[in-house]
């Protein structure tokens, strides 16, 4: 943690956060509405609106949340997942897409999903160029999560009419043991993986996010036809996962041609906090985008 960060503020400051988030992370603004089915009453409802007249919903910093750059995902991080995707309730993340006429469903599925998502750079910036997809984050680290929720409820609530950043939400997960539990087949139409963990060491290869057990996963909640993205500055990572996705039989590279006219390639270059660093250090970016080909005919 930087020497600008001191402990007792940095308590105080995550204190105050994790209140407001926990009143204000199922809330469409600018309503500010709480569903009554959770038991909130109208002067709760009131009481919230009063609060945050005095206070504005500011940005969150990012000193105030920091944790290491990775974590093992082997560990046991005591997550909460569905038993399977029918049993998830996304109606807490996007409450913006509720359906009016059933307010335990949304009116549509999450398309897009984040592995790893960081501190949100992505999310935010492809909210507006795909506003009626729903885009998922997924990240592994308790205080990066809770930053990114933070970030998403001030960007909704700074837009009078309540239509911004409603597609995007966060949840702390595991991808490489509950992808299956989130999403149904063929859900997804496209799986960012954004800089991972490049997990240098030989024994520990086994904890990267794609490996030939993994993209069988990816390729059963990834649509035929839909893309995985990847972009990291470690070319021995690029080159794994590059060579692990070539011989998957379900997965395509698509050629440079097709990643230079791809509008998410070009967000995905600079948009993530990791992308920006790299860029400042004049390094090395490497990309390579794979296509979710068919399921071959069985043949009796």
């Amino acid at each position: 943690m930087g020497s600008n960060c001191n402990p007792s503020k940095r308590v105080e400051y995550r204190k105050e956060k994790d209140e407001l988030r926990d009143k204000l992370k199922h809330i469409r603004f600018p309503a500010l509405e709480l569903s009554k089915t959770k038991g909130e009453s109208l002067a709760s409802e009131q009481n919230i609106t009063k609060s945050l007249s005095k206070k504005a919903i500011n940005l969150p910093k990012k000193k105030f949340y920091r944790q290491r750059a990775h974590s093992n995902p082997f560990s046991d991080h005591q997550l909460e997942y569905p038993k399977s995707p029918n049993e998830m309730n996304w109606t807490k993340l996007y409450p913006g897409f509720v359906d009016p006429n059933d307010p335990t469903k949304l009116l549509s599925k999450v398309t897009i999903a984040d592995i790893g998502c960081g501190y949100g750079g992505l999310l935010v910036d492809l909210a507006p160029h795909f506003p009626h997809d729903l885009i998922l984050g997924m990240e592994i680290r308790v205080q990066v999560t809770n930053y990114v929720e933070d970030r998403i409820i001030a960007l909704r609530s700074k837009d009078p009419n309540g239509k911004k950043y409603q597609n995007i939400g966060v949840l702390r997960g595991n991808a490489m043991k509950f992808t299956p539990n989130f999403f149904e087949k063929g859900q997804l139409t496209k799986i960012f993986f954004c800089f991972p963990d490049p997990h240098f060491k030989q024994r520990k290869h086994k904890a990267r996010i794609v490996t030939k057990t993994l993209l069988s996963e990816y390729a059963y909640v990834l649509k035929e036809g839909g893309i995985i993205y990847t972009i990291t500055d470690v070319l021995d990572l690029h080159e794994w996962m590059v060579k692990h996705l070539q011989e998957h039989p379900l997965f395509a590279r698509l050629d440079a041609e097709w990643e230079n006219e791809d509008l998410c390639v070009s967000i995905m270059r600079n948009a993530t906090e990791e992308g920006k660093k790299v860029e400042r250090n004049k390094g090395d970016k490497y990309i390579a985008c794979f296509k979710r080909l068919p399921n071959p005919e069985i043949i009796l």
